[in-house]
């Protein structure tokens, strides 16, 4: 098996589509094409993880921490960032990150997050914008029904729990070919009407090149006419952050003392108690005090982040409790759910959990 193959995998899970502009997700470090002998997966690529790959024979990381995050205007080893691409390349170990395009699919570090803690029916905090796109074509319509399926196969038509899904007109289509034309009806410079169906389907944007590729071999004329729309619908499984809710509501104390136990962390720093019970939860894995107001609106009873800052805090006004468990205990569970997709979707493969506690934060 390729590096390109498991990449393959993961993509299923957390395209790269849906990373955020400002991240730096993918193969970061080695060659697609390369021969894998093990799976290491971390959620930081340190020093002390590329060797525990080379001790444990893998030559793939997969980290949901970006080493390289800025540019790399030298590999001279003056910094740790430098030193462990260095060390990669010397012992042909390749690094794939997927950070915030595995954040922004409602099953990846959120949901972790509501798995441990017991939250249910969940939904996305701050859904991506312009992640669905809409494609009209128009087509023979006795030939309609081979395009369509071609589309569905390729994964268009999917809203919600919905599959299959199009919309469809029925008209008359016009068309004349010139001299270095070859229509499938009608005859080069003479006007041809045909009975047509016009197809409406939407898709996430990752699929759009699967999804016109469908199109273009299914399609029967020469020159194919299709439009492509950027849509502001909102996609119910893409964008950060979880809102869940436990089956019956406890108070604020129980509710911190359950984070502090099920995130296990040794300090949970939380904003003025409001008095009201917890039932209604959002949760953001990483520095998540951009989505305090996003939180507000979802009307939950406690946001569950890390990184707030002194400030941050005031902005709760007593509307909901806000609780920090730190960065790392925020997305320690991400390791735990790679591993598991991954052995699932590559049986009787080295896929491997990596020891390192790679939390470079102490509580004393």
């Amino acid at each position: 098996m390729k590096v390109k193959h498991i990449i393959q995998r993961l993509e299923q899970l957390a395209p790269l589509d849906y990373a955020e502009n400002f991240d730096n997700v993918g193969l970061l470090v080695g060659d697609a094409e390369m021969n894998v002998t093990g799976v290491l997966i971390t959620l930081d690529t340190t020093e002390e993880v590329v060797d525990e790959a080379i001790s444990r024979e893998c030559n793939f990381i997969v980290s949901f921490h970006p080493i390289i995050f800025n540019g790399l205007k030298s590999l001279t080893g003056k910094t740790y960032v430098e030193r462990v691409v260095i060390k990669a390349i010397q012992h042909n170990i390749a690094i794939y990150s997927m950070h915030t395009a595995l954040d922004n699919t409602l099953f990846g570090v959120n949901e972790a997050i509501c798995e441990a803690l017991g939250l249910r029916n969940t939904r996305i905090l701050i859904p991506q914008k312009h992640t669905i796109r809409k494609l009209i074509t128009y087509v023979p319509k006795n030939q309609s029904d081979i395009v369509r399926e071609a589309l569905f196969d390729a994964g268009a038509g999917n809203i919600g729990n919905y599959s299959n899904c199009s919309f469809n007109l029925e008209g008359k289509g016009t068309f004349q070919g010139n001299d270095f034309s070859n229509p499938t009806v009608g005859e080069r410079n003479i006007l041809h009407k045909e009975d047509e169906t016009q197809i409406g389907v939407i898709f996430p944007k990752h699929l759009q090149s699967k999804v016109l590729n469908a199109l273009r071999e299914s399609h029967p004329y020469e020159e194919i006419a299709y439009e492509v729309y950027v849509l502001e619908n909102a996609h119910q499984h893409i964008g950060l952050g979880v809102v869940g809710e436990f089956s019956k509501p406890m108070t604020e104390n129980d509710f911190l003392y359950h984070l502090k136990d099920k995130m296990q962390t040794s300090c949970v720093r939380y904003s003025e108690l409001t008095g009201k019970m917890i039932q209604k939860v959002a949760v953001l894995g990483g520095s998540g005090a951009f989505a305090i107001d996003a939180a507000k609106a979802a009307k939950v009873d406690a946001f569950v982040s890390a990184d707030f800052k002194y400030h941050d805090f005031f902005k709760a006004e007593k509307q909901l409790l806000l609780a920090d468990i730190g960065h790392f205990e925020s997305e320690q569970y991400t390791k735990l759910l790679l591993f598991d997709y991954l052995t699932k979707k590559i049986p009787n493969f080295a896929i491997i959990l990596s020891k390192i506690n790679t939390n470079p934060i102490k509580y004393y």
